[in-house]
């Protein structure tokens, strides 16, 4: 249970200091600062399916409707991977997901969107392999 609690800190906080570093958002909220409003209407509309449980869904319609050329669809991936961090285990096993799919989804929309160098995170990586 603490160790599940630190990963969730772990992801919140490495979740948040990407948005700042590439998007220079800091904000408690940071969903707020979406410039284009079809990624804000389709976060909207993911984290209405995320609270119905249909986590694996918007995760596909993520992928399905992102625009690469695009930096808010990746702004509106990772707010949707911060949002469900929060979930508990419990929840996250109902809707048939985990915590390595978190991050596993922060990483690959950080790589295809061209941020290698943030996939991957060590730390976070090393307690996952325990």
């Amino acid at each position: 249970m603490v160790e599940n609690d630190y990963i969730m800190r772990l992801i919140h906080e490495m979740v948040k200091a990407i948005i700042k570093l590439i998007f220079d958002v800091d904000e408690e909220e940071p969903q707020l600062a979406f410039s284009d409003t079809t990624c804000r209407d389709n976060y909207n509309k993911y984290i209405k399916m995320a609270d119905q449980g249909m986590i694996n869904e918007a995760e596909n319609l993520i992928y399905k409707n992102r625009d690469l050329e695009n930096p808010e669809c990746l702004k509106e991936a990772l707010l949707f991977y911060l949002y469900i961090n929060e979930f508990s285990d419990a929840r996250l096993e109902e809707a048939d997901y985990s915590r390595v799919e978190i991050k596993d989804g922060i990483d690959s929309a950080l790589q295809d969107f061209g941020y290698n160098g943030f996939a991957g995170i060590g730390m976070i990586d090393e307690l996952f392999k325990q």
